[in-house]
């Protein structure tokens, strides 16, 4: 579906040949597309540390080194996510000035969509952490977006000074005196509902409001087939409301925003969800193509040196 739609661009299959072919058409492979064979794979459950050190022939690995030689300008993969970082950070290593890398996805928003970072590659952030995440969520958007200066959000559980931990409060002062276009403190409520482009967070807290939101949306997704099940009379309101429905499917619709960024490492990962269908993994691909294209890794790199040379300089 991918290459159909988009002629410029050459995939790799990673993985062992003898479980990809079956799947694939019968006859010659496509011109633009190639298996690269890979003797090993990486568990779901299985622990980081024993995959970084135990499978260096796994899908991830060779996936990745892929990107390390320049033979591919992206990795995507639907695997396990602890793995994925580690092994990533491991081969591609941070960017300069960068010190942990962070997890960064689209969300549906009243006003169109926010990214947010980070969504749980770090528990615990330091108040510069936290900075690095808001110059490198400001320049990402600002490269697959082409937003010229994206409003920058700190999440917090209030919007009033005295309030948030203390690297909160330290990463509010710094970025209050950076050159980011920053708004000030941001509560859960303003992920959907606020015109901000990125909102920072520890990946504990992060997580956790990524998590909330999609049992929330499931929910009430439940809850609706429910009511318009409940007899005939409901079931003619959902008939009426069909077009309706379908339209607010559509426009939040995960499927779309399917695929989370590595940010801050010397190559282009993108993390899709498991679970999702082709149309969500064409999405996690796009997003790899447009960072891709926007030379996303060193505008990252620039910027995060700008800003540490305006904080010495201030």
């Amino acid at each position: 579906m991918y290459l159909q739609q988009n002629p410029d661009v050459r995939l790799v299959l990673v993985g062992r040949e003898d479980a990809i072919q079956p799947l694939l058409p019968k006859g010659d492979l496509p011109e633009r597309l190639s298996i690269r064979h890979a003797t090993q794979e990486v568990a779901m459950d299985e622990l980081p540390s024993r995959a970084l050190r135990g499978k260096k022939d796994s899908s991830m690995r060779v996936a990745i080194d892929l990107v390390k030689t320049g033979d591919a300008d992206a990795c995507v993969s639907a695997g396990n996510t602890g793995a994925l970082m580690a092994t990533a950070r491991f081969v591609l290593k941070t960017l300069p000035h960068v010190d942990r890398p962070a997890i960064i996805t689209a969300l549906p928003t009243r006003y169109g969509r926010t990214w947010m970072l980070d969504l749980g590659a770090n528990v615990d952030c330091s108040a510069d952490h936290l900075f690095q995440f808001a110059v490198m969520g400001a320049e990402l958007v600002s490269a697959v977006e082409g937003l010229e200066s994206p409003r920058v959000g700190l999440l917090n559980i209030g919007q009033e000074e005295i309030k948030g931990n203390d690297q909160v409060k330290q990463a509010n002062e710094l970025l209050q005196r950076s050159k980011l276009n920053y708004q000030g403190y941001v509560e859960g409520d303003d992920i959907y509902m606020s015109d901000i482009d990125v909102i920072v967070s520890d990946g504990f807290v992060g997580n956790v409001a990524l998590k909330s939101s999609e049992g929330v949306a499931k929910m009430i997704g439940h809850f609706m087939q429910v009511e318009f099940k409940r007899n005939v009379f409901t079931r003619l309101a959902g008939l009426v409301a069909l077009p309706v429905l379908r339209s607010l499917r559509r426009r939040i619709d995960p499927r779309r925003y399917n695929g989370a960024t590595l940010v801050g490492l010397r190559g282009i990962v993108v993390k899709s969800h498991g679970g999702t269908d082709a149309v969500g993994f064409c999405s996690a691909i796009d997003i790899a193509k447009k960072e891709v294209l926007a030379d996303v890794a060193s505008r990252i790199s620039r910027q995060v040196e700008e800003q540490l040379d305006d904080r010495a300089s201030a």
